[in-house]
């Protein structure tokens, strides 16, 4: 067999170390295997995505039943029935008035169609100047330009620009590293969600159409919000007529232990992104999901919201999306979740007696370890002992102690887990073995 290098252009991929790239062949539950023949545990659930687990012979069955009948037709003018039965049951699941189920094939689709969704609205109500777009340093939201311009990491961005104007940053929700009220959660949920009304009162509420934010911010490690943090956040988009866009690629279908991140810390939005989860990875999948009032401008005679993706809402891609939220209920996916992720917390938190780990932070099987130089002024690495510690050492060091899982260091350098929601206390136990090994070793390598 040829190797990645020989023509395979791998994503966001180092391609002068394309030669030593792992080859993966083979997925059953929580675990995945080599070319080599080697296992190794899916600490990341592929890339946030595969919910449960690896081998569902029951999905597969599906994907081909489906492409037996109706292999392809778009949603374009047509329907199909897989599309129509996901989005009614979507719609039954998502919080509020979020009834209007716009299919993607990704999670950056989803995000670039609520952008425009927002923009078109606004220009249907009569408020056309209302197009700019209000995000948070650190936080990814996908790699279309459009997707790319909301994302808050300009490295990057730098080499794709001049990108898509009017989108401006606010703080993150990282609390380890908050600038002030440290000690005081609620007092730094509320400064971080007032610094969104600031920005507003910056570029002018008349020109200000959305704001985008994750529940739990992936890029940066795993940041939670600060009790109130969302309340007050909604609050302000009321008052200055500005769309909550919760973008819950990652934190939706199970991963914070509700079906939709919202749900879990008590907001409603106007609109959710979504995709990796909602097929579980065994077809590719997103939405944009939008309330009611935003669809009552495109429901007049005549009005039509000139966007879409050939392959979204594919026949084979929304029949798999029925039959995992329908295992997942069957299962009991999410009461799993909400059972174990105390376990899965204490076991994490059971690695900062560790003189690297500074700090242990997420919620339901979404957590991030922030790496540092010295626990007690929390000093973090430079560039040059970054690159040495996760790229030179870490990631290498992980897999090849079996553990699949992300060392990351768009801000402050990280260890990412994300297992499969099947996981339970022995995989914990697993995960958490390697990584004291691994860690404790890592000092010799800076």
């Amino acid at each position: 067999m040829s190797t990645p290098a020989d023509h395979l252009w791998m994503h966001f991929t180092r391609m002068a170390d394309a030669d030593r790239a792992p080859v993966i062949v083979r997925g059953e539950g929580a675990y995945i295997w080599d070319d080599r023949g080697k296992r190794y545990l899916d600490g990341l659930a592929g890339l946030f995505v595969n919910q449960l687990g690896h081998g569902r012979a029951d999905l597969a069955a599906v994907a081909a039943k489906q492409a037996e009948t109706l292999a392809f037709f778009p949603v374009w003018s047509y329907a199909h029935p897989s599309a129509i039965e996901l989005a009614d049951k979507l719609a039954s699941l998502t919080p509020g008035d979020l009834n209007r189920i716009f299919f993607t094939s990704g999670g950056g689709e989803a995000v670039e169609s609520a952008w425009k969704l927002a923009k078109n609205y606004f220009r249907l109500t009569g408020k056309p100047q209302k197009h700019k777009v209000i995000s948070r340093a650190i936080a990814y939201h996908g790699t279309t330009h459009g997707a790319l311009s909301i994302t808050g990491l300009p490295g990057l961005k730098q080499m794709f620009e001049p990108l898509v104007p009017s989108t401006f940053r606010v703080p993150s929700t990282n609390l380890y590293r908050a600038p002030v009220h440290r000690d005081d959660p609620e007092a730094f949920g509320r400064w971080a969600a007032d610094q969104i009304a600031v920005a507003i009162e910056q570029e002018g509420p008349e020109t200000v159409a959305a704001v985008f934010l994750e529940p739990v911010q992936n890029s940066g490690g795993c940041f939670p919000p600060p009790p109130g943090y969302f309340q007050r956040v909604r609050e302000i988009c009321d008052e200055y007529d500005v769309l909550l866009v919760s973008d819950e690629v990652i934190c939706a279908f199970g991963r914070l232990g509700t079906m939709f991140g919202a749900e879990r810390y008590g907001y409603q939005p106007d609109i959710i992104t979504c995709a990796k989860g909602l097929t579980s990875g065994y077809a590719p999948l997103g939405a944009m999901i939008a309330s009611d009032r935003l669809f009552e401008p495109f429901a007049e005679p005549g009005a039509m919201f000139a966007h879409g993706y050939t392959f979204g809402g594919h026949p084979v891609a929304t029949a798999v999306g029925l039959a995992n939220l329908e295992a997942f209920e069957r299962e009991g996916v999410l009461e799993h979740v909400r059972a174990n992720e105390g376990a899965f917390r204490a076991t994490l938190e059971g690695l900062t007696d560790l003189p690297i780990v500074g700090d242990v932070r997420g919620d339901g099987y979404f957590f991030g370890i922030e790496l540092v130089k010295d626990k007690e002024s929390r000093e973090t690495f430079d560039e040059a002992e970054s690159e040495r510690l996760l790229r030179g050492f870490l990631s290498t060091a992980l897999f090849d102690a079996g553990l699949y899982c992300r060392a990351d260091d768009r801000g402050d350098p990280v260890i990412q887990l994300s297992p499969p929601l099947i996981c339970d206390q022995s995989h914990f136990d697993e995960i958490g073995q390697i990584l004291r090994g691994v860690l404790s070793e890592a000092w010799s390598h800076l």
